[in-house]
């Protein structure tokens, strides 16, 4: 490897996972014909989309309980080549969430924090090989910006998906070098006054990038503004799309890739993980998205 690390720091969770004809409404009772579970968690999604991306070693900091919850999870980020710092937690269960897929892909989701809810500013590992952080709003506020202000301060690239929606402190999103939204929590931080690219312009970040599901990206950077088209797939299963595509952007910075390609390497993973069923078993290798790209 020739890049400084990636650090993941976040949440991971055992994903119950129901298909259905369709999301059911409030007090609507809904039959699924399909149960399965599958290792999710923004942070452990976007850690095993780092670590298929490759360019950089990819590392997590985690907290798990101590039951048959966490095992899975453990097995699918070791597999995925992933370097682990677990802080197990006594007497907590290991998160959870709850996601019903309809016939047309989308889903709605529960989490049930667990452990992830325990990570502390001091469980942050020393920074001296870290070149970029990865962060999302499943761990604490207060961990969450601690780590930026620490990484920031060491000189390491702070990269927040701030997903999901929260308003923020000034001092977190003072720390972020690369914001990565949707149009959702785009307008929770910027407002939602004007068009997308004034919204972008409200918010104090170097870098901003918004996906825009079917429409594709948007990036406001300052190497100029970049658009990126989604890529045409047939959908089976959206759950973790967003995380792998924040996980895939983060592995092209890392490898140094310049601002249109990183998009469209995201881009191009993204769709590829929506052709598939599960968060991390729908995540694709660097092989795959070159071929999605040649195509």
């Amino acid at each position: 490897m020739t890049s400084a690390a990636i650090l993941v720091a976040g949440s991971a969770n055992l994903d119950f996972v129901v298909r259905a004809a369709r999301i059911p409404a409030p007090g609507e009772t809904v039959l699924g014909r399909d149960f399965k579970t599958f290792p999710g968690g923004k942070g452990a999604n976007q850690a095993v989309a780092c670590a298929r991306a490759g360019g950089a070693d990819t590392r997590m900091l985690l907290a798990l309980g101590r039951d048959l919850q966490a095992e899975p999870l453990l097995a699918s980020l070791r597999a995925a080549g992933v370097q682990l710092q677990v802080r197990t937690i006594e007497n907590v269960a290991t998160g959870t969430a709850f996601i019903t897929v309809s016939d047309e892909g989308e889903n709605a989701i529960t989490v049930v924090s667990g452990a992830n809810a325990c990570l502390r500013a001091q469980d942050l590992p020393p920074l001296d090989e870290i070149g970029h952080l990865l962060l999302q709003l499943e761990s604490p506020l207060d961990a969450v910006t601690a780590w930026a202000l620490a990484a920031h301060a060491a000189g390491v690239q702070v990269l927040l998906n701030a997903a999901p929606a929260s308003p923020l402190p000034p001092e977190l999103l003072a720390a972020v070098d690369v914001l990565i939204v949707n149009e959702g929590e785009l307008t929770v931080l910027a407002g939602a006054q004007g068009s997308i690219d004034e919204q972008l312009q409200r918010l104090p970040v170097p870098t901003v990038v918004v996906t825009l599901g079917a429409r594709g990206c948007l990036a406001r950077t300052p190497q100029g503004r970049f658009e990126q088209p989604a890529f045409k797939v047939s959908v089976v299963d959206t759950t973790g799309a967003g995380d792998t595509f924040c996980g895939v952007l983060a592995a092209a910075r890392a490898r140094q890739t310049d601002w249109p390609q990183a998009l469209r390497e995201a881009a191009a993973a993204a769709a590829l993980a929506c052709t598939r069923p599960g968060a991390q078993a729908g995540i694709p290798t660097r092989a795959e998205v070159l071929m999605r790209l040649a195509c």
